[in-house]
């Protein structure tokens, strides 16, 4: 098989953080106004001309912004990678824009649990100072360490 590089993949990345920058302040934004931030009589309006601002309020606004927004934020890109590599395009859209595919260790078409597992294994891949990721450039089938937990390669179309 030939194996899709570090810096291939990264380029995909960018791609997709782009994409989905813009589908999260879109899905992000009326969730934040539904859970009152900006909003009058919120802990931030005093920061607009208000009253003398509720710091507590304000800090329990910030933590919840900032845990709504890591939740959904991550779910989308869960969901996006997941759909996408299940797909019959076989990877996202920064994946296709380089002609890279996410295939098992067989070389088959992922299902959705499988996809599913590889990206909720990002998570750890990131974590740990986003080595999972670097270890693309250094294993001898281009694995990350998500792709390793999944038993999942990532190749050149």
């Amino acid at each position: 098989m030939n194996y899709a590089g570090f810096w291939k993949r990264f380029g995909a990345a960018i791609i997709d953080i782009i994409i989905l920058g813009i589908v999260n302040f879109v899905v992000l934004t009326p969730i934040l106004g539904m859970i009152g931030i900006n909003m009058p009589g919120s802990p931030f309006s005093s920061l607009m001309g208000g009253g003398p601002p509720d710091v507590e309020a304000l800090v329990a606004s910030l933590a919840a912004m900032f845990g709504i927004g890591w939740v959904v934020t991550t779910a989308l890109d869960i969901l996006y990678h997941s759909f996408l590599e299940s797909s019959k395009f076989q990877g996202s859209v920064g994946k296709m824009a380089l002609g890279i595919i996410v295939t098992d260790t067989a070389g088959a078409k992922l299902d959705f649990g499988k996809a599913a597992i590889r990206n909720a294994g990002k998570i750890i891949s990131g974590m740990i100072l986003a080595i999972g990721y670097i270890m693309a450039g250094f294993t001898e089938k281009k694995q990350a360490l998500h792709d390793m937990i999944a038993s999942t390669l990532v190749v050149n179309k």
